[in-house]
């Protein structure tokens, strides 16, 4: 058993095994995390999943290509494969329906499995999340043009957090370290290699088929968004009929570490209804 918390269960989900973790009981509920360089489900999701495990079953998936999930030769990094990846898991663990909570590239993600599976999504909440038009900020353009080293994921998570506090020398060296896993640099190069406006745009469903989305929709985002403008959340509110939208200020693209306790208790409360 490894002693890092990162790798959790694994399942086979169609032709690789998908690292997940699977905490709490109750009504189960789908983190998808973002897309940054090294990112892991543990990563993006550790100070969420205590939270939302307390009334429901968590389950924060690696998608594919990311963290520890079996990565396969000559898989393409495409949004219906991603979304096919996400029910294939729900499958396998014999869940029918989940809400989903989706950040950033999670985000837009969660928004076309809405979209091409309504019946296997309960309620939806979209963070930071990309999936309508965007001009590619300097921020996202950093985070996917990352070349490993200490001092460039030092900076490039200064694009992601407000308060520049939160970003450590520590915090740089184990995501840096993260980020140089075996397998790991080499999926992500090959996933948003410049010129990178065509993956915010790949990112992105229909405004039509957004606006026919009938779930009940939580939109969440940091006001001082350098990655994922905040103008995503706004239309995304236009969008979608059933929607509420809650903005932070003096927050960035971190909104679930720099309003941990806010944003857990968004969730709880949204939920609960």
């Amino acid at each position: 058993m490894s002693n890092n918390p990162e790798i959790a269960k694994s399942i086979q989900t169609g032709a690789f095994k998908t690292n997940y973790h699977d905490v709490g009981e109750g009504s189960p509920v789908f983190l998808i995390h973002g897309s940054g360089p090294g990112v892991t489900a543990w990563a993006n999701w550790r100070l969420v999943i205590p939270a939302l495990a307390e009334n429901q079953r968590v389950i924060a998936p690696d998608m594919a290509g990311f963290g520890f999930t079996e990565r396969v030769e000559g898989y393409e990094y495409t949004m219906d494969n991603w979304v096919q990846h996400a029910i294939d898991l729900m499958d396998a663990l014999n869940i029918e329906k989940a809400d989903l909570v989706g950040n950033s590239f999670g985000g837009g993600l969660s928004l076309a499995l809405a979209i091409k599976h309504p019946e296997r999504v309960n309620k939806l909440v979209l963070m930071g999340a990309a999936g309508v038009h965007f001009e590619l900020t300097e921020g996202l353009d950093a985070v996917w043009g990352y070349e490993p080293s200490v001092q460039n994921m030092r900076t490039m998570m200064d694009w992601f957090a407000y308060d520049r506090s939160l970003i450590t020398d520590e915090l740089a060296e184990l995501r840096y370290k993260a980020s140089i896993q075996p397998g790991f640099q080499e999926s992500f190069s090959k996933m948003f290699p410049a010129p990178r406006q065509r993956w915010v745009d790949a990112l992105a469903s229909d405004h039509a088929d957004i606006k026919n989305i009938q779930h009940e929709t939580l939109i969440v985002h940091g006001r001082d968004d350098l990655v994922v403008p905040p103008i995503t959340s706004t239309t995304l509110f236009d969008l979608l009929d059933n929607s509420q939208l809650h903005m932070f200020g003096r927050c960035g693209h971190w909104t679930q570490i720099e309003e941990n306790a806010r944003f857990n208790q968004l969730l709880i409360n949204f939920f609960a209804e």
